[in-house]
């Protein structure tokens, strides 16, 4: 788990999901992108919460490990959509012509 600090905010999350959050808000910024992505974790006053974090060039965010032996809600959902996001904005796809079917033998 990481104790992620956010607009004076603060949570629990599990350790995948904060740095794929971290990873995700580095690659947004870098390409003066925006995105909004909503994360389930573990409120300061102990209760699951989601929390939905507005990421661009301007966010902060701060990750801290904690020592705690809770586990955190499930955020595979979440997890999934930044990963494949940030790889479209690090690697995207080259564009390829589309060919005119007029042109085909």
């Amino acid at each position: 788990m990481k104790h992620v600090t956010y607009a004076d905010k603060a949570l629990l999350i599990d350790d995948e999901a904060a740095d794929w959050l971290m990873e995700y808000a580095r690659a947004l910024g870098g390409a003066h992108m925006t995105d909004s992505v909503t994360l389930r974790g573990i409120g300061m006053d102990g209760n699951e919460v989601e929390s939905t974090f507005l990421l661009n060039a301007s966010t902060e965010l701060v990750m801290q490990t904690a020592n705690t032996s809770a586990e955190g809600p499930d955020n595979d959902e979440a997890i999934g959509y930044m990963q494949e996001r940030t790889r479209l904005i690090l690697a995207p796809p080259t564009v390829q012509p589309i060919e005119d079917p007029a042109d085909a033998p």
